[in-house]
């Protein structure tokens, strides 16, 4: 008989429940010197994810546990299907404390409210945890924060490890924050696709097209998480519209220090789907003479005389 490919030590089990008892964290201050170990053991198996900018740990839904390990034992080959069978009842124990535990939420319906910022992170990293399809985000306000740069590109690469696909639409001065920059610049080399928008709009984070997450207050230290299938769908169309008005962005080149020759197409390519210089400043965040200056040097590229010719050039340089 195959050894079992998860053994969790009765003190590890324990420690995950008492966990769960206390709202799901820890802080990573307050862990004992005597359970180190197993706390590292339930970091390594999954169970425990680390917020190294909170300074916490978070608990993890053992299904999602359960479920990339049944995912990796069906990798390895037929010689394993045996045992990834066997992996949804290995956690059976957990799941039930999981389930039991108290949720610091209030229900209304098809929308739960969260209150306080960290039990909020705290939801939402259980529910890209169960709902890892499709991440689907508007985070408005420009700059992201550094000091949670290393782990959001962490979570980013973990979801398109197991799968998960995600688009994230940031505001145009995005693009004029180094930290920021350089951030998503290594979100897009692990397959995350980033727009800037240059309109303003309202934060929100859409899972697996079956949950969505919007600000309950005006200060975001609350947030709603909708599951009525209607509301859903009309903001999953909502963000559709504003993925097919916002930008592209060389997000390596700006992170290069080629932010010169990333916005000089990104000009080209306005031009050419017949946007005004003024329209093109305002969707880019430039002032109007250096929108003015790239065109320049595109006239001259292309030995264009006016305006209309260098868009109907472009447009047939880029249909070639």
């Amino acid at each position: 008989m195959s050894e079992p490919v998860l053994d969790l030590s009765d003190a590890a089990r324990e420690l995950y429940r008492t966990i769960l008892r206390d709202g799901g964290r820890m802080r990573i201050a307050d862990i004992p010197a005597e359970v180190a170990g197993t706390v590292q053991t339930l970091l390594e198996t999954g169970l425990l994810r680390p917020y190294i900018s909170d300074g916490v740990l978070t608990a993890v839904n053992p299904r999602s546990v359960t479920a990339r390990i049944a995912a990796d034992l069906r990798t390895a080959g037929t010689r394993l299907l045996v045992q990834a069978e066997e992996v949804p009842a290995l956690l059976d124990d957990l799941t039930a404390a999981y389930d039991g535990a108290p949720r610091r939420h209030d229900h209304t319906g098809g929308t739960r409210i969260v209150e306080g910022f960290a039990n909020v992170r705290h939801r939402v990293s259980q529910l890209t945890a169960e709902l890892g399809n499709e991440a689907l985000s508007l985070r408005p306000g420009g700059a992201r924060p550094a000091e949670a740069a290393d782990d959001i590109v962490e979570h980013a690469r973990r979801y398109r490890e197991a799968g998960g696909t995600l688009r994230t639409i940031y505001e145009v001065a995005a693009r004029l924050d180094g930290p920021t920059v350089r951030m998503a610049a290594r979100m897009t080399e692990l397959g995350c696709h980033i727009r800037v928008l240059p309109v303003p709009f309202r934060q929100l984070m859409i899972l697996d097209r079956t949950v969505a997450v919007i600000p309950a207050g005006p200060d975001d230290s609350s947030a709603a998480f909708v599951e009525d299938p209607a509301v859903v769908d009309f903001l999953v169309r909502d963000f559709e519209t504003h993925w097919q008005q916002a930008d592209g962005v060389n997000w390596t080149a700006l992170a290069d220090g080629s932010a010169e020759s990333a916005t000089h197409e990104q000009v080209g390519r306005l031009l050419a789907r017949g946007l005004t210089q003024r329209a093109i400043a305002t969707r880019l965040g430039l002032s109007e003479r250096t929108v003015a200056g790239h065109i320049a040097r595109l006239r001259e590229s292309y030995d264009a005389e006016t305006l209309f010719q260098l868009g109907w050039q472009m447009r047939g340089a880029r249909d070639v």
